[in-house]
Formats: structure tokens, C-alpha cells, sequence
């Protein structure tokens, strides 16, 4: 199984890997690749026009500003994408939310929050448990572990 990671800057990195590891965790080859819409169009369309004959069954696409990535990508892939909208200096992200959820009619992009990185990993796992149903248990385990960490957590707490 193989996601693609795609960042529109070197310097979303940082948020991004945390997404590459949750989907290494669960056993997902991530493909990562550092792209522009803007800088790079040429090769951010050919990317997602071969992604899936790359054996990629989903895309992320992390990008901020103008945040046009995941749009660019959705428009030339039948493979779902997710984008993940990241902070800025300027807005703080609420453009690259923006940018990332006002698509057009037909061009879908499931986003998530600002710096989303692990729900976008999580959300692209959840995706490929549609198809793998060991995925879909494995995802289904992680869930089981979030209540036994909450529920710990909450008997050990001393007011």
C-alpha cells in the first residue's frame, strides 16, 4: 500500500513528517516528494497523473498561501486526495484553509485542519481500510489504544 506525500515547500516538512510516521506505524509506504503548483506545475500534473499506475491509492497534499496543491493534483488523478492546509505568517492559515476547501464542482478535496498532518495520515489509512480490511483492523486497534490512554489517564488523575 502506498500513499503519496505530497508538500508544496521544503519547509512543511516539519509538519509532514508526522503524517509519514503515523502512516509508516501502520504500515504504509509513503511516497514523498517535494512539488509546487505554482513553481512546478509540470511535474506536480505529471505526478498525479501517475500516481496511480505508481501503485498510489491516495494522495495528501500539504501547501500553504495560495494552497492551489491539492487542487492541482485532485484535478488530474481519479485517487482521492486530502489536502492539508498549513499555517502561514501572513493569515496564520486560514488562506491555505480556504484556498484548500473552495473547490470547484467535480474537483473534490477532503481537507483537514491547519497543520492536519496525522489526521491526514489517519484519514488516508482509514481510506485504504475500505480495500485492506487488515488495515481497517489495524485502524480499528489505534482507536481501542486512544480509549485505553484516556481512560488511564482519567483513572490516574488526583483532585
Amino acid at each position: 500500500m502506498k500513499v503519496g506525500v505530497v508538500m508544496g515547500s521544503k519547509s512543511d516538512l516539519p509538519v509532514v513528517e508526522k503524517g509519514i510516521q503515523i502512516l509508516k506505524d501502520f504500515g504504509v509506504e509513503p511516497v514523498v516528494r517535494i512539488l509546487s503548483a505554482h513553481r512546478t506545475p509540470s511535474q506536480a500534473e505529471a505526478f498525479s497523473k501517475e500516481a496511480e499506475a505508481n501503485g498510489i491509492e491516495v494522495i495528501i497534499a500539504a501547501a500553504g498561501k495560495a494552497a492551489h496543491l491539492g487542487g492541482v493534483l485532485a484535478a488530474n488523478t481519479p485517487l482521492p486526495v486530502i489536502g492539508i492546509p498549513m499555517k502561514t505568517s501572513d493569515l496564520g492559515g486560514m488562506d491555505s484553509l480556504l484556498s484548500t476547501v473552495q473547490m470547484p464542482k467535480g474537483v473534490p478535496v477532503a481537507t483537514v485542519a491547519i497543520g492536519g498532518a496525522e489526521n491526514a495520515a489517519l484519514l488516508a489509512i482509514q481510506m485504504l481500510g475500505l480495500k485492506y480490511p487488515e488495515m481497517r483492523e489495524k485502524f480499528r486497534d489505534y482507536k481501542k489504544q486512544q480509549e485505553e490512554d484516556i481512560l488511564k489517564a482519567d483513572s490516574e488523575i488526583e483532585y
